[in-house]
């Protein structure tokens, strides 16, 4: 089977982290189709796709020019892209002190941010019951994991390296979706007052070409549905 593009992208079009993926795959210039699977009739856990992820989660990528080599979990799938195809370290840092720092906040991202801001969705938007006590203690750790990212950005414009890379676009989506939805309305949040450094920094991501193109593309999608 012939591939007219490089890469194929399973992702959802409302899930955070496929998104994330489709910003470095644009910001490196690369070539891709993206598949985004039905969630409400299981398409993430049937065959078709587990057979590429046994996890049953998107994303998944898929390069056809490395032998259709699969790879899955969002982090570990930037990771990869930019050793591969980041040869002008454009969003990535040398080898060094300066890797284990991108690292390290790939971890945090994936450790702290996305299931934190993930079970404050859960428990705000679709868990059957109100429970307030889990729904206030996740909104809790979203505003912990702001202050974190607060104490480093205000010192500093990126997270690592004096410019944009992966660790700052790891953060966009699921950020996004806390300002704008888990947030709205909890304990007079105010991101502008509250976290002037973090707020700077995502605007100024939101503004980058790739990042805006990108969320174009995935309001186009929801606003057909």
């Amino acid at each position: 089977m012939s591939h007219g593009k490089q890469f194929t992208l399973y992702s959802h079009d409302r899930g955070p982290n496929g998104w994330k993926v489709a910003f470095a795959l644009e910001e490196l210039g690369l070539t891709y189709e993206t598949i985004y699977l039905n969630f409400q009739e299981g398409e993430h856990k049937k065959p078709e796709f587990t057979k590429f992820n046994p996890n049953g989660r998107i994303p998944a990528l898929i390069d056809h020019k490395n032998n259709d080599f699969v790879i899955w979990e969002s982090n570990a799938i930037l990771l990869y892209l930019v050793d591969k195809y980041d040869t002008e370290k454009r969003i990535t840092v040398p080898d060094g002190d300066e890797k284990f720092q991108l690292l390290q906040w790939l971890f945090f991202q994936a450790s702290g941010q996305g299931p934190y801001f993930g079970q404050a969705a859960w428990f705000a938007l679709f868990h059957p019951e109100r429970i307030e006590s889990a729904t206030d203690r996740y909104k809790k750790e979203i505003i912990r994991v702001l202050g974190v990212l607060e104490t480093v950005l205000s010192k500093q414009e990126w997270l690592v390296g004096g410019k944009l890379t992966i660790a700052d676009l790891s953060f966009i989506t699921w950020n996004n979706f806390a300002f704008n939805v888990i947030l709205q309305g909890y304990e007079s949040f105010n991101l502008q007052k509250d976290f002037p450094s973090v707020a700077a920094w995502h605007n100024k991501l939101l503004a980058t070409p790739s990042v805006k193109k990108t969320l174009d593309v995935r309001e186009a999608l929801i606003s057909k549905k």
